[in-house]
Formats: C-alpha cells, structure tokens, sequence
C-alpha cells in the first residue's frame, strides 16, 4: 500500500451503477477533471454491516457536497449486478436503496490495487498457478481530489472501522478554503475560522490569537 497524495489519481474505466438503478459502462473519473472535486471511497463487500451504515451517511449528506461541488463517488469490488441489486434493497433490511452517487464495479481489482487499498496479493504456488493471498477486497480508503485531477487527501481504515463523514466534509472545505484564500488550515480548523499564513510571523500572529 502507498500514499498517492500529491499524485495525480489513477485513471480508470469500469461499469458502474448510477442514480440507484442505471448500470452504465466505462465510468471515469476523468469526467470530471476541469470541473469538479471529488470524493472517492472505497469499501469491503456489497451485503455486509459497516459498509451501509457508511454509504447511507454519505447520502445523508450528499447535499452538503454537491453544494460545495464536490462529486461523491464509491467503488467496490463486487460486481455491478451486485450493486444494482444491493440498491434496490431497503434500508429495514440492510440494503441501500436511496443512495443515488455512482458505484464503481472493480471486479478486475484493478482499480483498489492502483489506489493502494487491495487487501491480498497474487502470487503464483508451485504448479504455476495464479491465486490469491489474502481476501482481494478493498480497505476503507477515501480519496479527495481537487479539479486538476491530484489526490490532497488520503485516509485508509481496516474493515471494522466506519469513517466520519463530516470530517470528510472538514477535509473539503480546508482544501476549498486553501484554494480560495491561499492560507493554510491549522490543526482542528473547521469552516468559518481563521486561517493563517505559511510563514514563521503567520505562525506567531495566529499562536498568539488562540
């Protein structure tokens, strides 16, 4: 597993499942570079018990993004047939009916092994055969990338730790406040309070403030 932040992110094209019901073909990301951030996730298995209570707040909170224009995007390794039929399961009984971004299909396992987040290896035992090493499915990693197509943040769980979603939040608009004022955030900025500049003076002015 590597970091990628700073790098520009992986390029891929792989069926999808979009507004809860369209399976569509060659999704990408690459759609939306020049316009928009993005917030890609990955998480373990379709039909599971972490992994809806993430992917139902992250559309409980889809609004806030897509206010902020950020395009919020999951991927798994389950197939796209997995996830359309997941979506069409209520909420009462584990499934994540309502959940309207794009689900990606990594059923090549291409695309969690070039973000660094593919729990397992292929290796080869002693007839020569290909097999694998560990469960080849995603961790919990969550990428933002900003309109250039550069991943600025990266956070990556083991299978039973959920994520926050407002900090997801927190994470966009510290990127957001950075592009737009050219100050940095310190620790435990949140929207709406001061940042400060990269400097030793910037440092000293805003210390002496908090």
């Amino acid at each position: 597993m590597g970091v990628i932040v700073g790098k520009k992110a992986p390029s891929f094209k792989a069926a999808a499942v979009v507004n809860g019901m369209e399976i569509v073909q060659d999704f990408s990301l690459d759609q939306y570079v020049g316009k928009n951030h993005v917030l890609f996730f990955f998480y373990p298995k379709d039909f599971t018990f972490v992994c809806p209570s993430e992917l139902h707040a992250f559309q409980a909170k889809l609004d806030q993004f897509e206010a902020r224009g950020v395009k919020v995007v999951a991927c798994s390794t389950d197939t796209e047939e997995s996830h359309w039929a997941w979506l069409q399961t209520p909420k009462n009984k584990g499934g994540i009916e309502g959940v309207k971004y794009p689900i990606v299909a990594d059923t090549s396992k291409t695309i969690s092994e070039a973000y660094g987040v593919l729990a397992g290896e292929y290796e080869y035992d002693m007839d020569g055969t290909l097999v694998a090493n560990g469960p080849m499915i995603a961790y919990r990693g969550l990428f933002l990338i900003d309109k250039t197509g550069t991943v600025m943040h990266q956070l990556v769980n083991m299978f039973p730790l959920g994520r926050n979603v407002d900090e997801a939040l927190r994470m966009v608009d510290a990127l957001q406040f950075f592009e737009n004022n050219g100050e940095v955030c310190p620790a435990n900025w949140q929207k709406g309070d001061d940042g400060m500049t990269a400097s030793f003076d910037g440092v000293a002015d805003y210390l002496s403030k908090h």
